[in-house]
Protein backbone atom coordinates (compact mmCIF):
# COMPACT_ATOMS: atom_id res chain seq x y z
CA UNK A 1 0.00 0.00 0.00
CA UNK A 2 1.39 3.35 -1.17
CA UNK A 3 1.32 6.09 1.73
CA UNK A 4 -0.05 9.24 0.69
CA UNK A 5 -0.80 11.40 3.15
CA UNK A 6 0.53 11.69 7.33
CA UNK A 7 -0.94 13.83 10.24
CA UNK A 8 0.67 14.55 13.85
CA UNK A 9 -1.12 15.57 16.70
CA UNK A 10 0.32 16.16 19.69
CA UNK A 11 -2.00 15.98 22.52
CA UNK A 12 -2.51 16.81 26.29
CA UNK A 13 -5.30 15.14 28.26
CA UNK A 14 -6.42 16.07 31.56
CA UNK A 15 -6.23 13.01 34.17
CA UNK A 16 -9.18 12.19 36.34
CA UNK A 17 -6.81 11.96 39.39
CA UNK A 18 -3.47 12.83 39.64
CA UNK A 19 -0.56 10.00 38.95
CA UNK A 20 2.87 9.63 41.15
CA UNK A 21 5.44 6.86 40.27
CA UNK A 22 9.09 7.32 41.97
CA UNK A 23 9.76 9.68 38.77
CA UNK A 24 7.42 12.59 40.20
CA UNK A 25 3.24 13.46 39.87
CA UNK A 26 1.58 14.18 36.96
CA UNK A 27 -1.73 15.82 36.03
CA UNK A 28 -1.71 15.51 32.70
CA UNK A 29 -0.66 13.11 29.99
CA UNK A 30 0.59 13.99 26.42
CA UNK A 31 0.94 11.67 23.60
CA UNK A 32 1.15 11.46 19.66
CA UNK A 33 -1.41 10.33 17.48
CA UNK A 34 -0.36 9.70 13.90
CA UNK A 35 -2.59 9.49 11.40
CA UNK A 36 -1.76 7.45 7.89
CA UNK A 37 -3.58 7.50 4.92
CA UNK A 38 -3.42 4.93 2.20
CA UNK A 39 -6.43 4.93 -0.23
CA UNK A 40 -8.68 6.78 0.95
CA UNK A 41 -8.25 4.64 4.19
CA UNK A 42 -7.46 6.14 7.25
CA UNK A 43 -5.19 3.84 10.07
CA UNK A 44 -4.46 6.08 13.57
CA UNK A 45 -1.36 5.10 15.95
CA UNK A 46 -0.17 6.21 19.48
CA UNK A 47 3.23 7.19 20.67
CA UNK A 48 2.86 6.59 24.33
CA UNK A 49 5.86 9.32 24.83
CA UNK A 50 4.96 11.59 27.44
CA UNK A 51 6.00 15.58 28.47
CA UNK A 52 9.20 14.74 30.15
CA UNK A 53 11.64 11.96 30.25
CA UNK A 54 11.07 10.54 33.54
CA UNK A 55 10.12 7.20 32.61
CA UNK A 56 11.75 6.82 29.11
CA UNK A 57 14.40 9.94 26.94
CA UNK A 58 11.90 9.62 24.94
CA UNK A 59 9.09 12.22 24.71
CA UNK A 60 6.15 13.98 23.22
CA UNK A 61 8.48 16.21 21.45
CA UNK A 62 11.63 14.27 20.64
CA UNK A 63 9.21 11.87 18.86
CA UNK A 64 7.72 14.24 16.80
CA UNK A 65 11.65 15.18 15.48
CA UNK A 66 12.04 11.64 14.67
CA UNK A 67 8.69 11.17 12.86
CA UNK A 68 8.90 14.93 10.73
CA UNK A 69 12.33 14.80 10.01
CA UNK A 70 13.65 11.22 9.71
CA UNK A 71 10.66 8.67 9.64
CA UNK A 72 8.01 10.23 7.41
CA UNK A 73 10.21 11.19 5.20
CA UNK A 74 11.26 7.75 4.55
CA UNK A 75 7.98 6.81 4.18
CA UNK A 76 5.60 9.15 2.52
CA UNK A 77 4.61 8.22 -0.54
CA UNK A 78 6.72 4.58 -0.36
CA UNK A 79 5.16 1.62 -0.95
CA UNK A 80 4.79 -0.21 2.53
CA UNK A 81 3.76 -4.00 1.95
CA UNK A 82 3.96 -5.19 5.57
CA UNK A 83 4.83 -3.87 9.29
CA UNK A 84 7.86 -5.52 8.94
CA UNK A 85 8.68 -4.14 5.84
CA UNK A 86 8.28 -0.79 7.73
CA UNK A 87 10.42 -1.63 10.12
CA UNK A 88 13.22 -2.16 7.53
CA UNK A 89 12.98 1.08 5.97
CA UNK A 90 13.36 2.83 9.22
CA UNK A 91 15.74 0.67 10.97
CA UNK A 92 18.59 3.75 10.21
CA UNK A 93 16.61 5.22 13.19
CA UNK A 94 18.83 4.72 16.03
CA UNK A 95 16.67 3.80 19.91
CA UNK A 96 13.74 5.94 19.08
CA UNK A 97 11.26 3.62 19.96
CA UNK A 98 8.02 5.07 21.30
CA UNK A 99 8.23 7.21 17.86
CA UNK A 100 9.09 4.04 15.76
CA UNK A 101 5.75 1.93 17.64
CA UNK A 102 3.77 5.12 16.75
CA UNK A 103 3.82 4.76 12.89
CA UNK A 104 3.88 0.64 13.18
CA UNK A 105 0.10 0.80 15.05
CA UNK A 106 -1.32 3.13 12.08
CA UNK A 107 0.37 0.73 9.67
CA UNK A 108 -1.31 -2.34 11.47
CA UNK A 109 -4.78 -0.67 11.87
CA UNK A 110 -4.63 0.18 7.69
CA UNK A 111 -3.58 -3.14 7.07
CA UNK A 112 -6.71 -4.32 9.09
CA UNK A 113 -8.92 -1.72 7.75
CA UNK A 114 -8.16 -2.60 4.06
CA UNK A 115 -7.94 -6.56 4.60
CA UNK A 116 -10.93 -6.91 6.32
CA UNK A 117 -9.18 -8.46 9.36
CA UNK A 118 -8.92 -7.44 13.54
CA UNK A 119 -5.51 -6.40 14.80
CA UNK A 120 -6.20 -9.71 17.24
CA UNK A 121 -6.63 -11.97 13.92
CA UNK A 122 -3.49 -10.22 12.36
CA UNK A 123 -1.56 -10.70 15.49
CA UNK A 124 -2.35 -14.54 16.19
CA UNK A 125 -4.53 -13.31 19.20
CA UNK A 126 -6.83 -16.30 20.97
CA UNK A 127 -8.59 -14.88 23.66
CA UNK A 128 -12.08 -13.08 22.82
CA UNK A 129 -11.55 -11.19 26.72
CA UNK A 130 -7.98 -10.54 28.62
CA UNK A 131 -7.49 -10.24 32.51
CA UNK A 132 -6.95 -6.92 33.53
CA UNK A 133 -5.49 -5.61 36.28
CA UNK A 134 -5.50 -1.81 38.21
CA UNK A 135 -2.52 0.52 38.81
CA UNK A 136 -2.61 2.54 42.05
CA UNK A 137 0.19 5.59 42.50
CA UNK A 138 2.08 6.50 45.26
CA UNK A 139 -0.65 8.35 47.52
CA UNK A 140 -0.42 11.06 49.83
CA UNK A 141 -1.29 8.78 52.93
CA UNK A 142 -1.78 5.16 53.44
CA UNK A 143 -5.42 5.21 54.86
CA UNK A 144 -5.84 7.17 51.41
CA UNK A 145 -3.99 3.96 49.39
CA UNK A 146 -6.28 1.37 51.06
CA UNK A 147 -9.04 3.72 50.29
CA UNK A 148 -8.11 3.70 46.49
CA UNK A 149 -7.62 -0.46 46.82
CA UNK A 150 -10.81 -0.84 48.32
CA UNK A 151 -12.85 1.49 45.22
CA UNK A 152 -11.09 -0.33 42.63
CA UNK A 153 -11.69 -3.79 44.01
CA UNK A 154 -15.49 -2.86 44.43
CA UNK A 155 -15.09 -1.71 40.47
CA UNK A 156 -14.46 -5.33 40.12
CA UNK A 157 -10.53 -5.15 39.25
CA UNK A 158 -9.07 -8.28 40.91
CA UNK A 159 -5.23 -7.58 40.54
CA UNK A 160 -3.51 -4.82 42.10
CA UNK A 161 -0.45 -3.08 41.43
CA UNK A 162 1.10 -0.36 43.76
CA UNK A 163 3.75 1.81 42.97
CA UNK A 164 6.70 1.98 45.49
CA UNK A 165 9.65 3.95 45.98
CA UNK A 166 12.15 4.31 48.89
CA UNK A 167 10.65 5.23 52.02
CA UNK A 168 6.72 3.89 50.20
CA UNK A 169 7.68 0.51 49.94
CA UNK A 170 7.26 -2.40 52.41
CA UNK A 171 4.78 -0.20 54.98
CA UNK A 172 2.48 0.78 52.23
CA UNK A 173 2.68 -2.80 50.47
CA UNK A 174 1.89 -4.68 54.32
CA UNK A 175 -0.74 -2.16 54.61
CA UNK A 176 -2.82 -3.52 51.62
CA UNK A 177 -1.31 -7.01 52.39
CA UNK A 178 -2.87 -6.82 55.86
CA UNK A 179 -6.06 -5.08 54.85
CA UNK A 180 -6.84 -7.34 51.79
CA UNK A 181 -5.34 -10.55 51.98
CA UNK A 182 -6.45 -12.81 49.39
CA UNK A 183 -5.85 -10.35 46.49
CA UNK A 184 -4.02 -10.82 43.40
CA UNK A 185 -0.83 -7.77 44.51
CA UNK A 186 2.05 -7.04 43.06
CA UNK A 187 4.29 -3.69 43.37
CA UNK A 188 6.65 -1.14 40.80
CA UNK A 189 9.50 0.48 41.83
CA UNK A 190 10.36 1.95 38.37
CA UNK A 191 13.84 1.58 38.81
CA UNK A 192 13.29 3.44 42.04
CA UNK A 193 16.24 1.22 44.16
CA UNK A 194 20.33 0.64 43.34
CA UNK A 195 21.05 -3.21 44.14
CA UNK A 196 22.27 -2.11 47.65
CA UNK A 197 18.98 0.21 48.57
CA UNK A 198 17.25 -2.80 47.37
CA UNK A 199 17.68 -5.30 50.25
CA UNK A 200 15.15 -2.92 52.08
CA UNK A 201 12.87 -4.99 50.23
CA UNK A 202 13.42 -8.42 51.42
CA UNK A 203 9.73 -7.97 53.58
CA UNK A 204 7.94 -8.07 50.46
CA UNK A 205 9.13 -12.10 49.63
CA UNK A 206 6.45 -12.63 52.97
CA UNK A 207 3.56 -10.87 51.15
CA UNK A 208 2.55 -13.74 48.66
CA UNK A 209 3.32 -11.29 45.96
CA UNK A 210 2.89 -11.88 41.63
CA UNK A 211 5.82 -10.06 41.28
CA UNK A 212 8.47 -7.03 42.15
CA UNK A 213 8.71 -5.37 38.96
CA UNK A 214 11.70 -3.44 37.64
CA UNK A 215 13.03 -2.80 41.02
CA UNK A 216 16.77 -1.86 39.32
CA UNK A 217 17.91 0.77 36.90
CA UNK A 218 16.48 1.06 33.48
CA UNK A 219 18.92 -0.26 31.62
CA UNK A 220 19.99 -2.71 33.95
CA UNK A 221 20.21 -6.59 33.97
CA UNK A 222 23.03 -8.16 35.59
CA UNK A 223 22.14 -6.20 39.11
CA UNK A 224 19.07 -7.42 38.73
CA UNK A 225 20.02 -11.20 38.30
CA UNK A 226 22.25 -10.73 41.23
CA UNK A 227 18.96 -9.83 42.95
CA UNK A 228 16.45 -12.10 42.05
CA UNK A 229 19.09 -15.00 43.61
CA UNK A 230 18.45 -12.99 46.78
CA UNK A 231 14.45 -13.55 46.58
CA UNK A 232 11.47 -15.99 46.13
CA UNK A 233 9.16 -13.58 44.75
CA UNK A 234 9.72 -13.30 40.92
CA UNK A 235 11.55 -10.34 39.85
CA UNK A 236 9.62 -8.74 36.66
CA UNK A 237 11.64 -6.49 34.06
CA UNK A 238 9.74 -3.54 32.11
CA UNK A 239 12.25 -0.62 31.05
CA UNK A 240 15.27 -2.75 31.20
CA UNK A 241 13.93 -5.00 27.87
CA UNK A 242 13.51 -2.79 24.46
CA UNK A 243 14.01 -6.07 22.46
CA UNK A 244 13.72 -9.73 22.09
CA UNK A 245 17.41 -9.63 22.14
CA UNK A 246 17.31 -7.95 25.73
CA UNK A 247 14.51 -10.11 27.02
CA UNK A 248 16.60 -13.36 25.71
CA UNK A 249 19.53 -12.50 27.95
CA UNK A 250 17.52 -11.52 30.60
CA UNK A 251 16.12 -14.77 30.85
CA UNK A 252 19.49 -16.70 30.32
CA UNK A 253 21.33 -14.74 33.17
CA UNK A 254 17.52 -15.23 35.50
CA UNK A 255 17.63 -11.41 35.71
CA UNK A 256 13.63 -12.12 35.51
CA UNK A 257 11.02 -15.03 35.64
CA UNK A 258 8.16 -12.02 34.33
CA UNK A 259 8.45 -9.70 31.53
CA UNK A 260 6.28 -6.64 30.83
CA UNK A 261 5.87 -6.05 27.38
CA UNK A 262 4.90 -2.75 26.57
CA UNK A 263 4.72 -2.21 22.69
CA UNK A 264 5.57 0.73 22.78
CA UNK A 265 8.75 0.32 24.75
CA UNK A 266 10.21 -2.03 22.83
CA UNK A 267 9.13 -0.95 18.93
CA UNK A 268 5.88 -1.91 17.97
CA UNK A 269 3.96 -4.97 17.58
CA UNK A 270 6.40 -6.87 15.49
CA UNK A 271 8.85 -6.95 18.15
CA UNK A 272 6.58 -7.22 21.01
CA UNK A 273 5.38 -10.18 19.56
CA UNK A 274 8.53 -11.80 19.01
CA UNK A 275 9.53 -11.09 22.81
CA UNK A 276 5.94 -12.67 23.57
CA UNK A 277 6.88 -16.07 21.60
CA UNK A 278 10.74 -16.12 22.48
CA UNK A 279 9.00 -16.17 26.53
CA UNK A 280 6.29 -18.74 25.64
CA UNK A 281 9.10 -21.02 24.34
CA UNK A 282 10.60 -21.08 27.43
CA UNK A 283 7.81 -20.74 30.02
CA UNK A 284 8.24 -17.18 31.19
CA UNK A 285 5.33 -15.49 31.76
CA UNK A 286 4.30 -11.92 30.73
CA UNK A 287 1.50 -9.24 30.63
CA UNK A 288 0.66 -5.94 29.42
CA UNK A 289 2.36 -3.01 30.77
CA UNK A 290 -0.16 0.66 30.06
CA UNK A 291 1.11 3.72 29.83
CA UNK A 292 -1.85 5.72 30.42
CA UNK A 293 -3.29 5.55 26.76
CA UNK A 294 -6.33 6.63 24.98
CA UNK A 295 -8.84 4.26 23.10
CA UNK A 296 -5.96 3.70 20.67
CA UNK A 297 -3.57 2.56 22.44
CA UNK A 298 -5.64 0.68 24.99
CA UNK A 299 -7.37 -1.37 21.82
CA UNK A 300 -4.01 -2.22 20.52
CA UNK A 301 -2.66 -3.02 23.98
CA UNK A 302 -5.74 -5.86 24.22
CA UNK A 303 -5.27 -7.28 21.05
CA UNK A 304 -1.44 -7.97 22.15
CA UNK A 305 -2.59 -9.46 25.03
CA UNK A 306 -5.13 -11.47 23.44
CA UNK A 307 -2.22 -13.74 22.42
CA UNK A 308 -1.93 -17.26 24.74
CA UNK A 309 1.57 -16.12 27.39
CA UNK A 310 0.07 -13.19 28.45
CA UNK A 311 -0.70 -15.17 31.51
CA UNK A 312 -1.00 -12.18 34.21
CA UNK A 313 -3.68 -9.41 34.15
CA UNK A 314 -2.17 -6.44 32.48
CA UNK A 315 -2.63 -2.91 32.76
CA UNK A 316 -5.26 -1.97 30.73
CA UNK A 317 -7.99 -0.76 32.35
CA UNK A 318 -11.08 0.20 31.37
CA UNK A 319 -11.37 3.61 29.17
CA UNK A 320 -13.30 5.76 32.66
CA UNK A 321 -9.70 4.85 34.57
CA UNK A 322 -7.93 7.82 33.63
CA UNK A 323 -10.14 10.25 31.68
CA UNK A 324 -13.65 11.47 31.80
CA UNK A 325 -13.05 11.84 28.18
CA UNK A 326 -11.83 9.68 25.37
CA UNK A 327 -11.06 10.14 22.11
CA UNK A 328 -12.36 7.67 20.98
CA UNK A 329 -16.22 6.41 20.47
CA UNK A 330 -15.75 2.97 21.45
CA UNK A 331 -15.63 2.59 25.17
CA UNK A 332 -13.51 -0.19 27.05
CA UNK A 333 -15.64 -1.53 29.73
CA UNK A 334 -14.69 -4.06 32.66
CA UNK A 335 -16.67 -7.19 32.79
CA UNK A 336 -17.54 -8.51 36.07
CA UNK A 337 -14.68 -11.59 35.51
CA UNK A 338 -11.93 -8.44 35.84
CA UNK A 339 -11.70 -9.11 32.14
CA UNK A 340 -12.42 -6.63 29.29
CA UNK A 341 -13.62 -7.48 25.65
CA UNK A 342 -11.11 -7.59 22.72
CA UNK A 343 -11.82 -5.16 19.81
CA UNK A 344 -13.25 -7.55 17.55
CA UNK A 345 -13.78 -4.74 14.35
CA UNK A 346 -11.26 -4.41 11.29
CA UNK A 347 -7.51 -2.91 12.57
CA UNK A 348 -7.79 -1.43 15.77
CA UNK A 349 -11.42 -1.83 16.15
CA UNK A 350 -11.96 1.58 17.56
CA UNK A 351 -13.35 5.07 15.63
CA UNK A 352 -12.30 8.17 16.27
CA UNK A 353 -14.54 11.16 18.35
CA UNK A 354 -12.73 13.72 16.06
CA UNK A 355 -14.56 16.26 18.64
CA UNK A 356 -13.12 14.98 21.83
CA UNK A 357 -9.69 14.93 19.21
CA UNK A 358 -10.09 18.22 18.18
CA UNK A 359 -10.11 19.68 21.69
CA UNK A 360 -6.87 18.04 23.71
CA UNK A 361 -4.27 18.78 20.43
CA UNK A 362 -2.25 21.10 21.45
CA UNK A 363 -0.59 21.04 17.42
CA UNK A 364 -0.89 19.12 14.19
CA UNK A 365 1.01 19.08 11.24
CA UNK A 366 -0.03 17.23 8.04
CA UNK A 367 2.37 15.98 5.46
CA UNK A 368 1.09 15.11 1.83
Amino acid sequence: MKIEQITLRHLRMELKDHFETSFGRIHTRDCIIIETVSEGVKGYGECVADWDPGYSYETAKTAWHILEDFIIPQILHQDIQSPQDLKKKIAFVNGHFMAKAGIEMSIWDLMGKQSGKSLKEMLGGEKDQVKVGVSIGIQDSVPILLDKVEGYLEQGYQRIKIKIKPGRDVEDTKAVRSTFPDIMLQVDANSAFTLESAQSLSPLDDLNLLLIEQPLAEDDLWDHHKLQKEFRTPICLDESILSVRHARQAIEMDATRVINIKAGRVGGLSEAVSIHNLCQNVDIPVWSGGMLETGVGRASNLALASLPNFQLPGDISASDRYYHQDITEDHFNLNSDSTIDVPVGDGLGVSINQKALEEVTLSKETYN
